[in-house]
């Protein structure tokens, strides 16, 4: 089995706590797994007292990147065959489908489309932020455009705000959309 590059892009929703489980997920599946943090995620994870960057450092053998490096610095990270967006927050979903590409984690996710990447989206965000108007739009344009968003009854169903359950994220059904490896 030939092992490919996933980029694990992530946005500051609670289940960014919980890395680990896709990121061994997809090393059991075969994919060398880079992790790319939305500024906020990078936050979370930085200020955590037991050391959250480093051990997703061990765990994927690359670095946690979340902001763009400058034009001199070389790219510490294989390039991607593939792409999964989780958690995806509204404001990102909404920012991605109309381009925006003002941090590192847009950016890579906005040009994968345009690489003709795979990419799997798996939200997290509740009723009321789904009940926007703007969201229906942004996911719509979103798998319009051949993004896997994983929203209803094959990946997140938004739950009532503070109600969320991390034990019942589907991490597992975002491992089984990405592309089979060859």
């Amino acid at each position: 089995m030939t092992t490919r590059t996933l980029y694990l892009i992530s946005c500051a929703a609670p289940p960014a706590r919980r890395l680990h489980i896709p990121i061994q997920a997809a090393q059991q599946a075969g994919w060398d797994v880079c992790a790319i943090l939305s500024p906020s995620a990078y936050r979370w994870a930085s200020e955590d007292a037991e050391g959250e960057v480093e051990a997703l450092e061990a765990l994927t053998g690359h670095p946690v990147r979340h902001q763009y490096k400058l034009p001199s610095q070389a790219d510490l990270l294989p390039e991607p065959d593939a792409l999964l967006v989780a958690p995806l927050t509204s404001n990102t979903v909404n920012k991605w489908a109309a381009g925006i590409s003002d941090t590192l984690a847009l950016g890579l996710i906005t040009e994968g489309i345009g690489l003709r990447l795979p990419i799997v989206a798996l939200p997290h965000w509740n009723k009321a932020q789904d009940a926007h108007p703007a969201v229906a739009h942004s996911v719509a344009t979103l798998r319009a455009a051949g993004v896997t968003v994983l929203l209803g009854d094959e990946g997140f169903v938004p739950h009532r705000p503070r109600h969320g359950n991390l034990d019942a994220y589907p991490w597992q059904a975002a491992i089984d959309a990405l592309p089979t490896l060859s």
